[in-house]
């Protein structure tokens, strides 16, 4: 099979889906970068796409690799458009991951979280959880890096915050008193903590407040202990403000999973959605005080290869 190529719009939680469906089908892929000139270009796609237009003048730069492709892969709104041109100009298959709202949702396939309610389509593929990194040797690498770091003496659960976002609030006192259950639960384990870019200083704060045997605090040190964790904790607890995050954690490593809810602002939404989907299947937990037994990963490779026969 010739190479996919991944049209990129630079973003990492968009890039990494277009890459995990690679990898959980085995496919070589290139990758090419696109943008817009500004937003004006971007609202036009939306016009011309209905109209069956396709331009490359809407763009700042548009380059890819001269190889031959058997399939054009992208994921994101800043994408489509340009994964559509490309397919047209290629003659090319071609893959829209996540909802394209907006556009003509006439990609060859489109694999679209649930939590999106698209139209029922015969070239929609509805996925329980985000794709994410199919690569179980990444996980093991990060494991053996993070160990440089920290030694366990003893089994240890890991502790994931992120937070806010647009439906949702961390509070700092709530935080708090999660994280005094957390402790009381989880007696003669290690405890590690790590948060992200999203992460408000309050947060921080409290955090400091606990002993933890490994804490990682983003805005002082970038590194991401987080494939570490997924790979060597026997639980994790992680706040389910990042879709992506909750997914990770649901489909690797052999970790029992915990939900700490944030304050939700805006009900329903996809995070509540996803989380519930999750909890139906025995992945995850919502974290009470009590711990549960949630530990089936969700292996969307069965379900990805049946969706994508007969595409090349």
């Amino acid at each position: 099979m010739k190479p996919v190529l991944i049209i990129s719009d630079g973003k990492p939680g968009h890039f990494n889906q277009s890459v995990a469906l690679c990898r959980h089908m085995g496919w070589e892929y290139e990758t090419a970068e696109v943008a817009y000139k500004n937003k004006i270009g971007k609202a036009l796609s939306y016009l011309l796409d209905r109209l069956g237009i396709y331009s490359e003048k809407l763009f700042s730069s548009f380059k890819f690799p001269v190889s031959s492709f058997d399939l054009i892969v992208s994921t994101g709104s800043t994408t489509y458009y340009a994964n559509k041109l490309l397919a047209k100009k290629l003659n090319l298959p071609n893959i829209g991951i996540l909802y394209p709202k907006g556009y003509r949702l006439d990609f060859s396939r489109i694999l679209c979280p649930f939590y999106d309610h698209p139209p029922k389509r015969k070239n929609i593929t509805l996925l329980p959880l985000n794709l994410c990194a199919a690569n179980d040797a990444f996980f093991i690498e990060q494991a053996v890096d993070f160990k440089l770091r920290h030694t366990p003496r003893i089994p240890a659960v890991g502790i994931i915050v992120g937070g806010p976002n647009a439906v949702s609030e961390i509070d700092p006192v709530e935080m708090e008193q999660q994280l005094e259950r957390i402790f009381e639960a989880t007696e003669g384990k290690e405890r590690w903590i790590t948060t992200s870019r999203r992460t408000p200083k309050a947060i921080e704060a409290v955090i400091d407040g606990f002993e933890f045997d490994y804490k990682l605090i983003n805005s002082r040190d970038p590194y991401n202990p987080v494939p570490a964790f997924i790979q060597l904790c026997d639980r994790l607890f992680v706040t389910s403000d990042s879709a992506s995050m909750v997914s990770e954690c649901a489909s690797f490593g052999k970790a029992k999973v915990e939900i700490l809810m944030n304050r939700q602002t805006k009900s329903p939404n996809k995070f509540e959605e996803l989380v519930q989907g999750l909890e139906k299947r025995g992945a995850v937990h919502l974290f009470d005080g009590t711990l549960g037994t949630a530990d089936q990963k969700i292996d969307l490779k069965g379900l990805l290869e049946e969706a994508l026969n007969g595409l090349i």
